[in-house]
């Protein structure tokens, strides 16, 4: 389905909401990943309020889609992005990171409505997807699984043996999505161990492949749409995104990878989020 110009604009609006939760929430905590989970806020928002079958007054809801969030530190954006669609109380969100609290520093299955699976050890979500897709095939079951990962977690031997498990099963009810925006920990991507063409290594495997831009409704939209059309083989989607988006002083800063966020900086994160 075509996004209309008045349904893009009311996803524009919900994500500028999703960065204004992270900057704050992760103000309170003292800690946390702004950069990664300010660049998937409009993945993340296309997902929950336009692409993903779901319902928060129902979590368990059997026929849903699951989401699989791999590189767990962007836990915020999902968090932001759940109370917002009405998983829990917009309030809970300033418990981020307290001992006890649903909203751990990597989601935790469990602890807090809408999270699928626990995740911190990068690399991991693919093959936890890929059983869930597996699962559902096997079951002749109409949900689609979706995967969110980083780009540097695409170092991980255990995502290729995910990625054959999935070309093997011809499992057509995955889509993973991979957030390049080319930044980690340690530096870019490029230097610290080269990727290359993700979209070419993808395709040598076996999957369908589509690239985007990461900050683009209607693309991230369209995209989702033909991958439920591919039939008998996973689909990948590589959204080009850009680190700490919306914030500028953030924007493509490898130091904002993990960084805590002082007052003055929040008003002035808050401020260009208007």
């Amino acid at each position: 389905m075509k996004l209309t110009a008045q349904k893009v604009e009311e996803l524009e609006k919900i994500a500028q909401e999703v960065r204004r939760e992270i900057v704050s929430m992760i103000y309170r905590a003292g800690s946390g990943h702004p950069g990664g989970s300010l660049g998937m806020a409009d993945i993340f928002t296309a997902l929950y309020f336009q692409i993903l079958n779901h319902n928060p007054k129902d979590p368990e809801y059997l026929e849903r889609d699951r989401l699989v969030l791999s590189n767990g530190h962007i836990c915020p954006v999902q968090y932001a992005a759940l109370a917002l669609a009405g998983y829990f109380p917009l309030e809970d969100l300033q418990d981020l990171r307290k001992i006890g609290s649903g909203l751990q520093g990597h989601p935790y299955r469990g602890f807090l409505p809408g999270i699928e699976t626990t995740s911190g050890p990068l690399g991991s979500g693919l093959s936890q997807a890929a059983g869930m897709a597996w699962a559902g095939k096997h079951d002749q079951k109409k949900w689609q699984v979706v995967c969110l990962m980083s780009d540097a977690e695409q170092d991980e031997g255990n995502v290729w043996e995910a990625v054959m498990f999935a070309t093997k099963y011809k499992l057509g009810n995955l889509t993973a999505v991979i957030d390049r925006n080319k930044i980690e920990v340690d530096g870019p991507t490029e230097k610290v161990m080269p990727l290359g063409s993700l979209k070419e290594k993808y395709q040598a495997f076996g999957w369908h492949v589509l690239e985007i831009d990461g900050h683009d409704f209607k693309e991230i939209a369209n995209a989702f749409e033909e991958s439920k059309d591919i039939k008998g083989k996973p689909v990948l989607i590589v959204a080009n995104t850009v680190l700490g988006k919306g914030v500028s002083f953030m924007e493509n800063k490898i130091e904002w990878h993990s960084h805590s966020i002082n007052k003055e900086e929040l008003d002035k994160a808050l401020k260009e989020l208007e």
